[in-house]
């Protein structure tokens, strides 16, 4: 199964929302926020990798400019 993210950078933590799925993280850094997000992920879908499917997650890097102008 293929995960879309949207990961940035708030000013102070960094970020992660999936798209179309209801899932949330951040992380002082982007190694923190990188383990954060496979929990996250993982728990979200827990019965769909429990029933063997793997997980992949797709990354898209946004500015915060970027997704201020996205949720105007």
């Amino acid at each position: 199964m293929l995960v879309k993210v949207d990961v940035y950078y708030d000013g102070e933590y960094w970020c992660a929302r999936g798209i179309g799925a209801s899932f949330f993280t951040q992380g002082k850094t982007y190694e923190k926020l990188l383990a954060n997000l496979r929990e996250a992920a993982g728990l979200h879908f827990e019965e769909e990798i429990e029933s063997g499917e793997p997980l992949d997650l797709l990354l898209s890097q946004m500015t915060r400019e970027q997704l201020i102008d996205l949720l105007r």
